[in-house]
């Protein structure tokens, strides 16, 4: 298992250089950061005063050179927008906010679609699985946004329990969370709907129920530890993307973590602040897919990396 782990982090570097080489490219012929940052009314001593100090007056090769060689002392560069901060230093500081948001949307993904798929397998054609269905198919068609916009106006302005922006407050993350969490619970749902439906028809479960073992027992001991393995599959795939879905959610909610600092960034052609942010977010969703790799033999022992 140390073998296969580390063999996979070694994979992580070639894909982690593509990754940088396409941002780096795409964000320099997006358009000149140094034109937008100083206005129309800048002259032309002041933006070429600005490029050589960002050394954006290079070739472009060596200008990635340059860059590559500052990402192995640990250097993500500088950002523009920020007053020259280090741009590492900048998404870190909002990078505990989307993990929060991220964690609590995994929490309700998870608490909702759990006893919703089991009892939906468990009831199945009949009313129980109508409603998880429904619930199901209502969940994945509603945007985010809209959802969050609806929670803002019923359980912000219209009862009050929860507030409707920002960080400030310790319940300030419920409502994104929810809003964030509700169409991965609806796939999660369904998902675990049709494995257990599937693992509950072999021949080892009918087997099992001979031997006079309770249908709880059955559904919880044999048929969950087969079923359970897509699951996580889709909750290892989901919630790497998460942080993808986070833009919007925090542009509604106006919640300070790096999918709103990835918008501005943007906007500001902020290349360093940008590039830190997608290696970042690279690396979490290899060490998630790592990670969900992992488990699969810990639940299953018949599965092993070699």
């Amino acid at each position: 298992m140390i073998g296969y782990i580390a063999w996979r982090v070694l994979q992580m570097i070639p894909v982690l250089f593509g990754i940088t080489l396409i941002v780096f490219v795409l964000l320099r012929v997006s358009g000149d950061p140094v034109s937008l940052m100083l206005g129309e009314d800048a002259t032309e001593a002041q933006i070429t005063q600005l490029r050589e100090a960002y050394g954006l007056d290079r070739p472009l090769y060596k200008q990635y050179l340059i860059y590559m060689g500052d990402l192995l002392t640990g250097d993500f560069g500088r950002s523009i927008r920020y007053n020259n901060q280090l741009a590492l230093d900048v998404v870190l500081e909002r990078l505990p906010a989307t993990a929060s948001l991220a964690g609590i949307a995994l929490f309700f993904a998870t608490v909702i679609s759990l006893p919703a798929g089991i009892i939906a397998a468990l009831y199945r054609r009949r009313i129980p699985d109508y409603v998880a269905s429904f619930m199901s198919v209502l969940g994945q068609a509603m945007p985010n946004f809209w959802l969050g916009i609806m929670l803002i106006l019923f359980f912000s302005i219209g009862l009050g329990w929860f507030p409707v922006s920002g960080r400030d407050h310790s319940l300030a993350v419920v409502l994104p969370g929810l809003a964030l969490g509700a169409s991965l619970a609806a796939v999660l749902t369904r998902l675990l709907r049709s494995s257990l439906i599937e693992v509950m028809n072999q021949d080892y479960i009918r087997t099992a129920r001979a031997k006079g073992i309770g249908p709880t027992a059955v559904t919880m001991r044999h048929g969950m530890r087969n079923a359970i393995l897509s699951y996580l599959t889709v909750i290892g795939l989901e919630a790497s993307s998460l942080m993808a879905g986070a833009v919007v959610t925090e542009q509604v909610f106006a919640w300070p973590g790096i999918g709103l600092l990835a918008i501005q960034a943007i906007n500001s052609r902020d290349m360093a602040v940008v590039q830190t942010i997608v290696i970042l977010a690279a690396v979490i969703v290899m060490m998630i897919n790592l990670l969900v790799d992992v488990l699969y033999s810990l639940i299953d022992p018949r599965i092993q990396h070699g």
